[in-house]
């Protein structure tokens, strides 16, 4: 296998789908969400379903507590005075602890203890830092880049930004970089954009998108990466 004979000088990986499930967390974001329209007059576990219906059809695409609202049959003009007391709902949630993949400590564990590593995530940097304290993985990174506090939703993978950004804190070149991660056209993307070479990994709300762009490596989980790094 190519990257145990020729292993990289550092390790970058993603957060939401690869080290943790993701829904957990969405699961919990929308029944805060819920709660907050229960203060408002709305039936919390009506909202909370018609959220998390959203979040199931896609938790990246934007819009997602309008087309909950409108779903719930609420007017525009009602939804535009509820969505920001909602959205400070959903930002706000801190979960106390996330479950993280089988395994998924013990091989990170083990690819820090021979490689610096970096974690490379999207998304508003407050939730993403409770995500990683709920998770309890923040400890086990040599460095954590987000990519919203480097210059906002534009810098979000692929734009190569938050890699360059990795790339350097870690000390070497992008090329000399192994990215492990759950999404093709992000992570993987990425990945290419600056000649880095990747790992798939098969877990999550992704793990049936194409292989575009592919990988150097596929594997069912962390732990198989970790393996494929020799670790």
């Amino acid at each position: 296998m190519d990257l145990i004979e020729n292993p990289p000088l550092a390790v970058v990986i993603d957060l939401d789908d690869t080290l943790f499930p993701q829904g957990s967390y969405l699961y919990g974001a929308a029944r805060a969400v819920g709660r907050a329209g229960a203060a408002a007059g709305l039936d919390p576990i009506r909202l909370t379903r018609a959220v998390r219906r959203q979040l199931v059809a896609g938790s990246d695409r934007g819009g997602t507590l309008d087309r909950a609202l409108a779903a719930y049959g609420i007017t525009p003009d009602l939804a535009a005075d509820l969505i920001p007391v909602l959205v400070d709902a959903f930002t706000a949630y801190r979960p106390r602890r996330l479950p993280r993949y089988p395994g998924a400590l013990d091989a990170l564990l083990a690819i820090s203890a021979r490689y610096p590593v970096a974690c490379l995530t999207d998304g508003n940097p407050t939730i993403q830092r409770a995500k990683l304290a709920a998770t309890g993985l923040a400890e086990s990174f040599t460095t954590i880049v987000i990519t919203d506090e480097l210059g906002g939703r534009t810098l979000r993978k692929p734009h190569p930004e938050g890699l360059r950004q990795a790339a350097e804190t870690l000390g070497v070149r992008p090329s000399d970089l192994v990215v492990i991660g759950d999404r093709p056209a992000r992570d993987m993307a990425v990945a290419a954009a600056l000649g880095a070479r990747s790992i798939r990994v098969l877990t999550g709300e992704y793990c049936d998108a194409p292989d575009d762009p592919a990988p150097t490596a596929q594997a069912p989980d962390l732990p198989s990466a970790a393996a494929l790094l020799g670790v």
